[in-house]
């Protein structure tokens, strides 16, 4: 399988999920909530890999992490 790293124009959902580890009805739920923009050929989504990489750079509004990456020093979890 390619890296979403590899130069490829647009990408399905299925690949986005494997490669990310966001479920597939997850990313349906970002699409209807018009979060992710996506193109339609026919019955497939496509998203395309600009609009994917602005995606996973910024984040989905309402994340903990807000399009930050996290300080894992500053959670509870590593404080003790």
């Amino acid at each position: 399988m390619e890296a979403l790293t590899k130069s490829k124009m647009a990408w399905s959902l299925e690949e986005i999920s494997n490669f990310t580890g966001l479920s597939v009805a997850f990313l349906r739920n970002e699409i209807r909530a018009k979060r992710l923009p996506f193109k339609k050929f026919g019955r497939r989504v496509l998203i395309l890999h600009e609009d994917l990489q602005s995606y996973l750079a910024n984040g989905s509004p309402g994340s903990p992490t807000q399009g930050r990456e996290r300080d894992l020093k500053s959670s509870r979890h590593f404080d003790q």
